[in-house]
């Protein structure tokens, strides 16, 4: 009964570790994570692509950034970007760039009974921006962490947390 015991004990921690790890590089959920993380800030950034983040983000998406505050509800966020976009014109060089710190991300997936619901994802990125002469200058350094939900077979963020930023050296 002992053994029994022991073995059920240790099944339940190598399942609860493995649920809560990081995935590696290779990991399918990992790779598709990092995908849509890249076309996010392409969207946000480069492109003005406000459409595909419409569709990305989750009606209740909520941000939460340690400077600009809390924003509530996917319109309330994308809708200062499409104004910013709609001013800047389709070929002005984006007023700032997003840059990942290499090594810094990190997916880890959500369970319920099993089943994979969500993910979280953790990453360091810099930012660069335009200065009076067309020239891009180091700006902040940040944390992020990003809450996807499979919503509908689809992967939607649905929180978004900015932190930590700090002037680059």
């Amino acid at each position: 009964m002992q053994n029994v015991l022991s073995l059920s004990l240790l099944l339940l921690l190598l399942n609860v570790h493995t649920s809560w790890c990081q995935l590696n590089k290779t990991d399918e959920l990992y790779k598709l994570l990092a995908k849509k993380d890249s076309l996010l800030f392409d969207a946000a950034f480069k492109t003005c692509n406000t459409d595909y983040l419409d569709q990305l983000f989750t009606e209740d998406f909520e941000f939460y950034h340690d400077k600009g505050g809390f924003t509530e509800g996917k319109e309330a966020f994308l809708r200062p970007m499409q104004e910013a976009c709609n001013r800047r014109g389709s070929r002005a060089l984006p007023p700032a760039k997003r840059h990942l710190v290499t090594d810094s991300f990190k997916v880890y997936p959500l369970y319920k009974k099993e089943v994979l619901y969500g993910a979280i994802q953790h990453g360091v990125h810099s930012f660069s921006s335009l200065d009076q002469n067309q020239t891009y200058k180091k700006g902040d350094i940040a944390k992020f962490t990003h809450i996807w939900i499979i919503e509908n077979g689809e992967w939607k963020l649905k929180r978004e947390l900015s932190y930590d930023h700090q002037l680059q050296q």
